[in-house]
């Protein structure tokens, strides 16, 4: 096999089935996108960052400017400066020492704005991120919130999956700009049927419209904003997590499969495992699993941090409460619109 660059070695990440579903008859795989060389966003970062050069909106001697704090962040500076681009990344003060560490040893110019704007830090970072492309002449947004090449980029995942397994009947998929699930979802039922898409969000987050609460803890899930990649229409099903639910997840996944992840994996961790439990017989339910654990290690798998936030104050609950589409939650609750969402 010929050797590859850095940007080709994204994708073929590994399809691992779980200890999970067995006296049920239901089959549970995961596929560990954790596995490229930082993230599952490294495949949307392949997909807009060469689409922009090949149309010549992006040009070989400008800059690249996202913002991100943490996966999508990782994905523009391994392609962009893989390809010799200036990257400017605009994130906030919640971004984790490691990730911060990484984008500065790549040779990105990290931008942190220093307090929240009326809209949260979404909009605080989007304000310091329209500044920057003022005084960058040239520079290229890649928008992975409303940049169709998001949801795009994941066909080539779906043709993975369905060149390892036979058919897919449910995709469990934690949500945040809306591209991986979305795109994912749409690139299966073109080939591959009748897919039953499983989003998971986190609790106080305004995606499948609860309402927004500030404070949330987990992170690569979750929005203050409702992005333009997200597509309700997909999904048939959405649990919510709360940060103590996502986080006791995602350490379990650690314990009972060894599988070292962030919380979006642990989030879809803590569904696949009742789906393992309620399945049909003889289903087969895929999990993605996006990020690996490593900068969770002073959050998620730190003790010191449960406490000084009181995260084991917050309820938590073994089975999902069924709730009427809209009914504002607390803890693990799910949702099933009548097949798809309005």
């Amino acid at each position: 096999m010929a050797p590859t660059d850095v940007i080709d070695a994204i994708g073929h990440t590994p399809l691992v089935r779980l200890r999970l579903g067995e006296s049920s008859g239901v089959a549970v795989y995961a596929k560990l996108e954790m596995q490229n060389l930082f993230a599952m966003k490294d495949r949307v970062a392949r997909r807009i960052i060469l689409a922009a050069r090949e149309s010549g909106e992006l040009k070989p001697d400008a800059p690249i400017v996202e913002s991100s704090s943490g996966s999508m962040a990782l994905g523009v500076a391994l392609v962009g400066r893989a390809l010799g681009h200036e990257v400017h990344i605009v994130t906030d003060p919640r971004i984790d020492q490691i990730t911060l560490a990484k984008l500065r040893s790549l040779g990105c110019e990290v931008h942190i704005v220093p307090a929240m704007t009326s809209g949260g830090w979404q909009s605080a970072r989007l304000e310091l991120l329209d500044d920057l492309l003022a005084r960058l002449p040239g520079a290229f947004w890649p928008q992975q919130y409303s940049n169709p090449g998001n949801p795009q980029s994941y066909t080539v995942l779906a043709a993975e999956l369905l060149g390892e397994l036979d058919h897919v009947d449910m995709l469990v998929a934690s949500v945040g700009s809306g591209g991986s699930s979305c795109g994912t979802v749409r690139a299966l039922r073109e080939v591959g049927g009748n897919v039953r898409a499983v989003g998971v969000d986190s609790v106080g987050s305004m995606l499948f419209h609860q309402p927004d609460r500030a404070g949330r803890l987990q992170s690569g899930l979750g929005n203050s904003l409702m992005p333009a990649n997200l597509d309700h229409s997909v999904f048939d099903e959405v649990h919510w997590l709360n940060d103590h639910e996502a986080f006791s997840a995602t350490r379990r996944l650690a314990q009972e499969q060894q599988i070292f992840a962030g919380n979006t994996s642990g989030s879809v961790y803590c569904v696949l495992r009742h789906l393992a439990r309620t399945a049909e017989p003889g289903s087969t339910v895929l999990g993605v699993f996006p990020d690996r654990g490593d900068r969770y290690w002073e959050s998620v798998y730190s003790d010191e941090y449960w406490r000084r936030t009181g995260l084991d104050r917050q309820p938590i609950a073994e089975e999902p409460a069924r709730v009427t589409y809209g009914t504002p939650v607390h803890s693990w609750s799910c949702s099933y619109p009548g097949g798809r969402l309005e």
